[in-house]
């Protein structure tokens, strides 16, 4: 065989694989797009079209959907206790993680790995298992039925894999910028406020992107804390609203829709950031 000949098979081979890749990202795509479309096109419909032409597209469009949800005083108790929710959880997550984070990454102490190994096993039982005895120690010191207990239980089950990626981006900065540090007479929480904080914005910024998502959609938490329909969040309200509204699939889609857009608009909005931090902390951890 030639060398012109075997280089054309390369070409060839390499093309076909390039073809195959996108065939295959076009195909998981397409799976992961369609659903979305469809919400959104049955969110512009009315009551009767959806029910007669769930597939079309709608034209005209009728936004008549939103205006009714919009106009329900509950959705914006729920959206408001959802954003309460949310920053609560987050903020928690942050200042708890970013430390622990330190801590195992920069000081050196007795099992130290230990510790570390420790917190990460929260990754392997999410929260499904252990939310009847989280319940009832909840209910225990009296914060079933609130807000706080809510964010206690997010925070909580957030902390291992926030801890993770902080403490693989912690560890790729170099120790010779603490050793500096400590010789200007920085101590060892002032080199962690003013120095490693800042220099970690991408991977606080992927954290707090990642716990607003998850805090955002949760449902099981706040279906079995809360019982006072004024303190439901979203997840929670969009399944009481299905219920009563289930023969108009049309305003379901439209509630369902304006619940998701602020996640959505999080995600986008720290895309950059949720990328570099978590690339950072699993190449460099």
């Amino acid at each position: 065989m030639s060398a012109d000949n075997l280089k054309q098979r390369r070409t060839l081979k390499k093309y076909s694989w390039r073809v195959f890749q996108y065939f295959v990202l076009s195909v998981v795509t397409l799976i992961v797009i369609t659903p979305v479309v469809m919400l959104i096109f049955g969110a512009l419909k009315s009551r009767g079209e959806f029910m007669t032409h769930p597939y079309s597209v709608p034209f005209p469009p009728n936004w008549e959907n939103f205006a009714q949800v919009l106009n329900i005083k509950t959705f914006w108790t729920m959206m408001l206790n959802s954003f309460l929710v949310m920053i609560g959880t987050t903020v928690g997550v942050v200042i708890v993680s970013s430390m622990a984070a330190f801590a195992l990454s920069r000081m050196k102490f007795r099992g130290q790995n230990f510790v570390f190994n420790f917190l990460t096993l929260g990754l392997m039982f999410p929260i499904t298992i252990a939310i009847l005895p989280v319940f009832l120690i909840l209910r225990q010191i009296g914060l079933t039925d609130s807000l706080w207990g809510v964010v206690l239980v997010q925070t909580v089950f957030q902390l291992s894999i926030s801890i993770v990626i902080l403490r693989g981006f912690f560890r790729s900065i170099p120790f010779d910028l603490q050793n500096a540090a400590y010789i200007d007479g920085c101590n060892a929480f002032g080199f962690f406020w003013r120095i490693l904080l800042p220099l970690s914005r991408p991977a606080l910024a992927a954290v707090a992107a990642l716990t607003m998502v998850v805090s955002w959609n949760d449902l099981l938490v706040p279906l079995v804390l809360l019982n006072n329909s004024s303190l439901w969040t979203l997840p929670l309200g969009t399944m009481q609203f299905q219920g009563q509204y289930s023969s108009n699939l049309a305003l379901i889609a439209a509630f369902v829709l304006l619940s998701a857009v602020p996640a959505v608009i999080f995600y986008f909005l720290a895309q950059r950031q949720l990328v570099s931090g978590l690339t950072a902390g699993s190449i460099k951890g």
